[in-house]
């Protein structure tokens, strides 16, 4: 019979089998400007998975994002390509899917959004993951996939879907996490090798 520390790394996303190797943990002190991950993005293993848990904002009402960056270089500014829709359901029981207008980027260099209307109440914040496919390879481009669930600064549930990839084919070395405005003032955000 498996145990939980026998089978906590064995996780299958997307349908592709692999273990998580727990690389690196952000955890805010109340007043960071970003999380960055500036090492640990290499050839050891083929993709990673950011896992970001309850990333509370000091503003109402904003975006949470990444950008990447190349080797030791630190202004994030990337060249991407993305899609974007949303699904939600508030707590006055309206509900939709809808494409994400603005949510998308068409070879633009600005912070890729992973979800917005973060509210900044007590009950509001927003988690999920992103994967980030062979950042290393130096020959093709690096392929991103999100899915996050935020609690919507206007009282419901907001599930937003984004996925892209980063016109470089150099290899991304280091993951900037930020909101749009102002700090993060909670959260965690945890970095695994996928193998």
């Amino acid at each position: 019979m498996a145990t939980y520390q026998s089978i906590k790394y064995n996780v299958d996303y997307g349908g592709n089998a692999g273990r998580l190797m727990p690389l690196s943990t952000f955890t805010s002190d109340g007043s960071d400007a970003t999380a960055d991950f500036t090492s640990g993005i290499d050839s050891t293993y083929k993709d990673y998975l950011f896992i970001y848990n309850n990333i509370h904002p000091e503003t109402n009402d904003i975006t949470f994002g990444f950008q990447v960056d190349t080797g030791t270089n630190t202004n994030y500014n990337q060249t991407m390509t993305s899609t974007s829709f949303f699904s939600y359901h508030r707590e006055d029981g309206v509900t939709g899917v809808s494409y994400a207008t603005g949510g998308d980027q068409a070879q633009g260099t600005s912070f890729q959004n992973i979800a917005d209307s973060v509210g900044n109440a007590n009950d509001e914040a927003v988690s999920g993951w992103l994967r980030l496919f062979e950042p290393s390879s130096g020959t093709f481009v690096k392929h991103f996939m999100a899915c996050s669930i935020a609690n919507m600064h206007s009282e419901g549930a907001y599930n937003p879907f984004r996925a892209g990839y980063i016109n470089t084919t150099t290899a991304i070395t280091r993951i900037r996490f930020k909101f749009s405005s102002d700090e993060i003032q909670g959260g965690t955000i945890q970095m695994f090798g996928v193998i």
